[in-house]
């Protein structure tokens, strides 16, 4: 059973198309504005994301976009009445796969959602990014490659690496690292944070994490 999110702000809609997809044996989580749904992408994974863009809160498009940069990789499919080419464009840059156009038949819907999910594909980089001679992390698997081997990391430890990784380079403000660390309901703590960075630091070499003060903290490879 895929589990799909879908956000569409006109009651109706949201209904009939939860209603519709429900007996295609989908599990729908339906939701009404663009914040529930970054909630939502917070608390729990999805195979498939279907997004009306002009819904209230934070539109489809931006909501998209960050969750690509926060590690989401389900393929998505944007609901939209717009039609120009440049909106179209917008929405593919997001990390859109799919849109489609309303209205439209359910049937065509059927037809996108199953077409997405066959393909079984994610938007993930397979790509070794290189830490250092010997030191490498797998952004697919979450996995951290010393000297050819395996190193085993907590789970916050991962997601931490993780974050430092795709923002190689940028100071990171602790507010951004707590967003990203721990989930909604959960208690950011500096002090577990601190814990982390020094078991990172411990594996991979303390001139990597370089703390800024009263700024966060900056990951570094090497060139």
């Amino acid at each position: 059973m895929s589990k799909i999110l879908l956000l569409e702000d006109d009651a109706n809609l949201n209904e009939t198309v939860t209603e519709f997809l429900e007996e295609e044996g989908h599990k729908v989580v339906s939701v009404y504005d663009g914040y529930e749904a970054q909630e939502k992408l917070y608390e729990s994974k999805y195979d498939l994301l279907l997004l009306d863009i002009n819904v209230p809160g934070i539109d489809g498009l931006e909501l998209l976009k960050e969750s690509r940069e926060e590690g989401v990789v389900a393929p998505a499919i944007f609901i939209t009445s717009m039609d120009s080419v440049d909106d179209l464009e917008r929405g593919f840059q997001s990390g859109c796969d799919d849109y489609i156009r309303k209205p439209f038949a359910l049937k065509e819907l059927k037809i996108r959602v199953e077409t997405l999910l066959k393909r079984s594909f994610f938007h993930e980089s397979k790509e070794l990014i290189a830490i250092d001679e010997n030191i490498s992390y797998d952004s697919k698997n979450g996995e951290l490659i010393i000297d050819g081997e395996s190193v085993s990391l907590g789970n916050k430890e991962s997601r931490l690496l993780k974050l430092f990784v795709k923002k190689e380079g940028e100071v990171l403000a602790h507010e951004r690292i707590y967003e990203h660390l721990w989930d909604y309901d959960e208690e950011p703590s500096d002090t577990a944070l601190r814990t982390y960075i020094k078991n990172l630091r411990k594996i991979i070499g303390k001139e990597r994490i370089v703390s800024i003060k009263k700024q966060g903290y900056k990951f570094i490879a090497k060139k």
